[in-house]
């Protein structure tokens, strides 16, 4: 019986209202009692308007919305019709024709436009609370303008976890949503999905405050938004949100330039068209639970233990080598005649050879020609690495008996490791140190403003909102702390750990080595490849430094920073060949100055491509142009070691003969068969590859320049370790279990890593809204996505990469010098 009776009274207190309402407006007009659902026509001029009020009964703790929809046939720019609604808090106006602007003031009409209206916020009481809503409907035109109105209440307006939504929208009848947080959920992401690709829309996430921006002019006013066409998602956090809950907007633009589109044909100068017929979008939003904080201390532990086992792996060979070294030394104080005592006494080399001297040096029998070389320094104890003055980069070609014949050597036919091995071992090791220390010092002027430009990045985003500057794969982004994608950067932990790693292999060898030379071992001093370490030291930072550049490449990736991933990667490959080349050439290798000077050429031809690369053909054919000769001259001088000049005392003409005489007697007399047949067969596929290259990007013009300049380089290294491995086979040499090893696991985990790498999952070649396409889920414990993967494996690659570098000649160690050829 009380709630019979509860109901007349609450009818009688909407009708008082309604009363109350139309006494107010007094000489201004009466207003018109509305029902919700009820179309209503009429007719407005500058002399009429009218007032619909709308009462209505809310329940305690409930959340209603109201949307108002409007339509007039009218055209008239200059005497639009005018709305305003007027709640309890707020009021909302706007005109019909609506008019939206786009590219180049193109401006669009449209005669139908649907509203929410800011719902109010539950209040505290214990009882029903009434409401009460005004529609104004006025113009200034002096003749009569017809216009329809409908006020509904939505009875869809909350969206709920786990369960899609389907509604559409249009440019002038945008749509928001209500969602409050469950209790045990701390971050959802909102999962946007269309059937077409245009019209482009926004998806907006806004606190809950009044007046909400849904309109394309004001969408990107208040929190975070993206741009979409067939796929959106957006990571949202509890604690971004004090009062639990928030609105999700959906905007449809009235152009789809900004996703990618083109602008109408149909749509000349200013011209105004009404578009809403063709601008009408279906969406499906989905809201579901994010990841927990436990799965991000599970990615932790998976990442760094995962790598850590390599340390151990190391450990146990680096144990079993002691233990074998251990037991060959025993065997070797028991035998009466070991090895190194019959290889002393009859060898030419004798073990009392100072390190000092020129190591690898023969005597008569040798294939030197019967010249014996001897160090200035000969006195010198071994591993005496001084830093004398006497020994600075002046000395390192200057020394007068290499410079009396090394141009005869060099050109011989059939070159071995002892006529490339004849400078001090002192100094050409502090030659090659030179590169770690400049790497070191390359590394941390260049991380440094890096670091800074990214967290710049990172803020404004945080800031503005604005989620189409960066190129996350949104379907896994997970966020911590500023940090909108956390799981791209702590997946490149792995070339951090592993490049420390390598520098600690690296670092006892070096140790191993130098106690050999301070025991004057003759299997290090006059046997094998000889060894320096400062290349393997550069390409250890090096790896560490991809890892820390990848990661802040991956703070914010977009089209501007992409060079920061890729700047240590051309290094690396750059030290790789540098150090494959130094094998067999260790006097002959190029600076470390000349070399970073080059790196630093390239990272510039890479800028100027991410600036100029897109359109402009002068700067492809100049880059090919370059390329081609670039090519042509480093084949020149790997094909005569260095020695091959072409330079005129005499005069300019002296540049030209010096040429035409070495392409006489090189291509012409000797045309049926190449001084260096192994060269040529090398230089001359090197070279079809460099021109492919060339041409390729010529007619292509790849908007990705840094990865076509990274392709360049991992194909020549990658045909350069092919051809290395080829000719080391047919000299007979072996590969050891180690390297052999090394080898098939380079070759597999690069073949896993580059099937991650090409699922591509964004792209900053196209737009934001067109990237999401490509956006996918998370395959690795709910929190890596397939580009994770990637960094996961590419650091094990190039850690198994670096590893056949340093073991690949290990079974050379037992070898003459002047057995081992020169390839």
């Amino acid at each position: 019986m009380a709630g019979v009776a509860a109901a007349p009274a609450t009818g009688a207190l909407l009708c008082a209202l309604l009363w109350a309402a139309a006494a107010a407006v007094g000489s201004g007009g009466n207003p018109a009692p509305g029902a919700f659902g009820r179309v209503y026509r009429g007719a407005v001029n500058i002399s009429a308007e009218r007032v619909y009020a709308f009462a209505y009964s809310r329940e305690p703790g409930q959340v209603d919305a109201v949307r108002v929809y409007v339509n007039s046939s009218s055209e008239n720019l200059q005497y639009p019709v005018l709305f305003v609604v007027r709640q309890q808090k707020g009021v909302l106006s706007w005109q019909v024709p609506l008019i939206f602007r786009g590219l180049y003031q193109r401006t669009y009409n449209y005669q139908e436009v649907s509203r929410t209206l800011c719902p109010s916020e539950p209040t505290p009481e214990t009882g029903p609370s009434d409401q009460i809503i005004f529609v104004d409907v006025a113009s200034m035109a002096p003749f009569n303008i017809a216009y329809e109105l409908l006020v509904t209440r939505l009875e869809n307006f909350q969206l709920e976890t786990n369960k899609a939504f389907n509604f559409t929208a249009s440019p002038s009848q945008p749509q928001y949503f209500l969602y409050k947080f469950p209790q045990d959920v701390d971050s959802v992401i909102i999962k946007v999905v269309s059937d077409v690709v245009y019209p482009c829309s926004v998806v907006s996430v806004q606190d809950i405050v009044c007046p909400v921006y849904d309109l394309d002019h004001n969408v990107e006013f208040n929190g975070v938004y993206q741009s979409m066409t067939k796929q959106a998602a957006i990571t949202v956090q509890r604690k971004d949100f004090p009062g639990e809950q928030f609105f999700v907007v959906f905007v449809i633009k009235p152009e789809d330039y900004a996703c990618g589109g083109s602008v109408p044909s149909s749509i000349h100068g200013n011209a105004n068209r009404t578009w809403n017929l063709q601008r009408t979008k279906n969406l499906q939003v989905t809201i579901v639970p994010s990841i927990k904080k436990s799965v991000y201390v599970q990615a932790m532990f998976f990442s760094f233990l995962g790598f850590l086992s390599f340390y151990l792996g190391s450990v146990v060979v680096a144990f079993v080598h002691y233990i074998r070294v251990r037991r060959k030394a025993s065997a070797a104080r028991l035998s009466p005649e070991d090895g190194s005592g019959i290889m002393t006494s009859s060898h030419p080399i004798t073990a009392s050879t100072p390190e000092g001297s020129s190591y690898g040096a023969i005597d008569e029998s040798s294939s030197s020609g019967g010249h014996q070389l001897c160090s200035p320094d000969r006195g010198l104890p071994a591993g005496s690495d001084t830093d004398s003055s006497v020994e600075e980069e002046s000395d390192f070609d200057t020394m007068p008996e290499i410079e009396s014949d090394k141009n005869v050597i060099r050109t011989k036919v059939f070159l071995y490791l002892s006529d490339l091995s004849r400078k001090d071992r002192r100094i050409v090791s502090k030659k090659y140190k030179i590169y770690f220390w400049n790497i070191i010092t390359i590394a941390v002027f260049y991380a440094l403003p890096v670091i800074q430009l990214v967290i710049t990045y990172q803020t404004v985003v945080n800031v503005t909102g604005n989620q189409d500057i960066c190129y996350y794969n949104f379907l896994c982004a997970h966020p911590l702390g500023v940090l909108s994608a956390f799981n791209n950067i702590l997946s490149n932990v792995g070339h951090m750990l592993l490049g420390f790693l390598f520098l600690l292999i690296v670092l006892r060898r070096d140790i191993l080595h130098r106690r050999a030379m301070e025991m004057k071992d003759v299997y290090t001093l006059d046997y094998g490849i000889p060894k320096h370490f400062g290349l393997f030291y550069a390409m250890g930072i090096a790896l560490m430094m991809e890892g820390v550049l990848s990661a802040c490449y991956h703070v914010c990736p977009n089209y501007s920073n992409f060079q920061f991933d890729t700047s240590f990667m051309y290094m690396i490959a750059g030290l790789c060949m540098l150090k494959l080349y130094q094998t067999r050439h260790p006097d002959i290798n190029a600076s470390a100055y000349s070399a970073y000077a080059s790196f630093a050429v390239v990272i510039c031809l890479a800028v100027l491509g991410v600036v100029f690369g897109k359109n402009d053909m002068w700067f492809w054919v100049i880059f090919s142009m370059i390329h081609v000769v670039a090519s042509l001259a480093l084949s020149t001088q790997i094909y005569y070691m260095g020695r091959f000049k072409i330079d005129g005392p005499d005069s300019d003409l002296g540049v030209f003969r010096r040429a035409a005489m070495v392409l006489y007697t090189d291509c012409i007399q000797q045309c049926s068969r190449p001084m260096y047949m192994d060269r040529m067969v090398l230089l001359i596929v090197g070279n079809l590859v460099n021109w492919s290259f060339a041409i390729f990007g010529l007619v292509y013009r790849p908007r990705d320049f840094a990865s076509y300049i990274l392709g360049i380089f991992i194909c020549n290294l990658l045909l350069y370790l092919a051809f290395y491995i080829i000719m080391k086979l047919r000299s007979s040499e072996k590969l050891l279990p180690i390297p052999l090893f090394c080898i098939v696991a380079t070759a597999v985990v690069w073949a896993s890593a580059l099937y991650f790498f090409f699922q591509t999952l964004s792209s900053w070649e196209e737009t934001p809204a067109e990237s999401r396409e490509k956006n996918r889920p998370c395959i690795l414990l709910g929190f890596f996505d397939d580009h994770d993967v990637w960094h996961f494996l590419s650091a094990a690659a190039l850690f198994f990469s670096f590893l056949v570098l340093l073991t690949l000649d290990d079974d050379l160690d037992t070898v003459r010098r002047d057995k081992i050829p020169v390839f």
